[in-house]
């Protein structure tokens, strides 16, 4: 039997990756090709962490794995998609330590294969059912809500900063439509192939959804301590981490301002010393997130190996997330 997530999602995920290959070749009409084209073949990648979370949930509520698994795909899809229009946005040229899809296909058409994949999510899901179909459809409109409150630009968000009363950038409602809304719909779709009652579908989601924003916080924090590491940052970096900063040490505005203004990669003693609290300020309410995720789940008294793998998940996702992209150590 399994010890942690890591092991069950590593026994789920050869299944996910034939099932999403297989949909994404239907989906561009490869289907009895001789496979995908090299630049369309490097969405086959990924952990598939929420698939195999969704996965999870259903077999620790009694549901069968071929009842999660097309679900789980959908996910997957929607994650991906996300993935593509991030890329393109943030100019990144590399995802997995490969080429990034736009840097292959071209701007228009990354923004395109983004969209389909997108819509073939909410295609299915709306053929399996209209709850599935509806969860879906919701999770991707928020996610792209949270996507669009983002920070992109120094300068805008040095407006934003200056506004009388704008002491801080929605950081919690940022990570919950950025993460926690997809790994609570995820969540929540594997309770739905469970076939268990709505009250406990939303307990499920709410699992989900704090531990996606525990992501990422963690994500965040892991910025945070590069920072304070090198002791360096670039206003770009600045920018993406100013939402975190200023809701975790409001005092630290004036210290934003000026960083945003100079456009220094150097930063002095005093915002050393915010991104030092704020370090400390994450990883308890990483910790605390991850606590309020089982509120509720308990409620459901399957005490089976799966119910137990699921009660240690939380942990055992930050701790997968910590070590595949290498614990920062603080000096």
């Amino acid at each position: 039997m399994y010890e942690s997530f890591r092991d069950y999602a590593k026994s789920v995920k050869p299944m996910l990756d034939a099932a999403f290959t297989d949909h994404l070749a239907r989906l561009l009409g490869y289907e009895g090709s001789f496979g995908l084209p090299d630049g369309i073949n490097l969405l086959n990648g990924g952990k598939k962490i929420r698939g195999s979370l969704l996965c999870l949930v259903t077999a620790a509520l009694g549901g069968d794995l071929e009842d999660a698994v097309p679900r789980a795909v959908a996910v997957e899809l929607i994650h991906t998609a996300t993935l593509i229009h991030d890329d393109l946005v943030d100019q990144h040229r590399s995802r997995r330590n490969m080429a990034a899809i736009w840097t292959i296909e071209g701007g228009r058409r990354a923004v395109l294969l983004g969209d389909i994949v997108f819509a073939s999510a909410i295609q299915m899901m709306s053929e399996m059912g209209r709850e599935d179909g509806l969860i879906v459809s919701r999770a991707i409109a928020d996610v792209s809500r949270g996507a669009y409150r983002e920070p992109l630009d120094p300068s805008s968000l040095l407006q934003e900063i200056e506004a009388e009363g704008a002491d801080q950038v929605p950081y919690e409602k940022i990570i919950n439509l950025k993460t926690g809304v997809l790994f609570g719909a995820a969540c929540q779709l594997g309770a739905v192939a469970a076939e268990v009652d709505t009250d406990m579908c939303k307990v499920w989601s709410n699992y989900g959804r704090k531990i996606g924003e525990a992501y990422q916080i963690a994500d965040d924090l892991q910025e945070v301590e590069r920072c304070l590491n090198s002791r360096s940052i670039s206003v770009d970096d600045l920018t993406g981490l100013a939402p975190a900063l200023l809701f975790f040490v409001g005092e630290s505005r004036p210290s934003m301002l000026k960083a945003l203004r100079r456009e220094s990669t150097e930063t002095d003693e005093e915002l050393q010393r915010h991104f030092l609290a704020a370090a400390g300020i994450m990883k308890a309410e990483t910790e605390r997130r991850l606590l309020s995720a089982l509120d509720g789940i308990e409620r459901d008294f399957r005490y089976t190996d799966f119910y137990r793998i699921a009660c240690k998940a939380p942990w055992d996702l930050i701790r997968m997330f910590n070590e595949a992209d290498g614990p920062v150590s603080l000096p």
